[in-house]
């Protein structure tokens, strides 16, 4: 399974993002080989509009399964995942991406229907 995190840095001590469109970084954990991918993201700042569509077909081109995030993706952003059929975790702001996926491996991360 690959798993992606919002992040605002490169590793598993990195602290979650809230942000979806306008996250910093997102990681990508592949479970199966147990190596995390790092996207940087943080062109998307300067952008005045479409932050989160943008971000979410970088997004989908990664393969995730899953997304684990703060806050979840807006409206234009979660069509786009809803129909890549991404499962996205939300609730996991005030975590390291260690913590969270320790949490959503707990199932204790509340899953956000798109």
């Amino acid at each position: 399974m690959r798993i992606a995190f919002t992040a605002k840095g490169t590793d598993w001590n990195s602290k979650i993002d809230s942000r979806f469109g306008r996250t910093d970084y997102l990681l990508l954990y592949d479970e199966d080989k147990k190596k995390i991918e790092t996207i940087d993201n943080r062109a998307i700042a300067n952008e005045a509009h479409g932050a989160g569509p943008q971000t979410a077909q970088k997004f989908i081109g990664l393969k995730p399964d899953i997304l684990i995030t703060g806050n979840g993706p807006g409206g234009n952003a979660a069509l786009v995942l809803k129909r890549a059929s991404v499962k996205v975790f939300i609730g996991a702001s005030e975590m390291t991406v260690k913590e969270a996926y320790d949490t959503y491996q707990k199932n204790l991360l509340q899953e956000q229907t798109l």
